[in-house]
């Protein structure tokens, strides 16, 4: 008997979930011009046979690579840390959850850069929302009031995201092993206030001249 041809072979050893996968690192590696359909398939060690099994065209592929990703960035990262009773250290979860990944952040930015594409800025701008959505329920379980907790949710939000800025164009100035453990630390320290009541604000009296606008 015949064994199976290795077009066969090719279908019935990669799922689709295995292009999107790959689809996600060409995307990390070099944007989403970096997906196309031979170079994935010889990285991948089969013939355009089997991504045409799984998907019509390109854009097919870039839907369930974003969708793969959707999930990685929200529902898993949230199930990974929602268990944590403590809202303190559920955040500080967030943050090493965040701070993990060199992977996650490259994709994160090269999809933000292609998000011209309305399928692409629909996904990132959800994937965005959920994430502060997140935090903000985290702050708020801090004890602190909605106004409070917003804003300390944007603002560590902010903070994660300049971090993937560094890491994309001065990876260098990132500190490595026990330096970014400290530096880990001096985020956390800064992000999450360990008050459980809202701090009582200064009034800016209406003449303080004090902040100016730069122009």
């Amino acid at each position: 008997m015949h064994g199976p041809s290795p077009q066969t072979s090719d279908r019935q050893s990669l799922t689709a979930d295995d292009w999107a996968s790959a689809a996600l690192d060409a995307m990390a590696a070099g944007g989403l011009s970096a997906v196309a359909i031979e170079p994935l398939a010889r990285q991948l060690g089969v013939t355009k046979g089997s991504f045409y099994w799984h998907f019509a065209n390109r854009d097919a592929l870039i839907e369930a690579a974003l969708e793969r990703w959707e999930r990685e960035e929200t529902d898993d990262i949230m199930a990974r840390v929602g268990d944590e009773r403590d809202p303190y250290e559920r955040i500080v979860r967030v943050f090493k959850a965040a701070n993990a990944s060199y992977r996650s952040g490259r994709l994160y930015l090269a999809l933000a850069a292609a998000s011209d594409r309305p399928s692409i800025q629909q996904v990132v701008r959800r994937v965005s929302e959920r994430r502060l959505s997140f935090l903000l329920d985290c702050y708020r379980a801090l004890g602190l009031s909605e106004a409070d907790a917003r804003r300390w949710s944007t603002f560590a939000y902010a903070t994660f995201m300049g971090n993937l800025q560094i890491r994309r164009d001065v990876p260098e100035a990132i500190p490595e092993n026990q330096q970014f453990n400290d530096y880990l630390r001096l985020m956390i320290q800064t992000l999450i206030p360990r008050v459980r009541e809202e701090t009582p604000q200064t009034p800016v009296a209406e003449n303080d001249t004090t902040l100016r606008a730069v122009g």
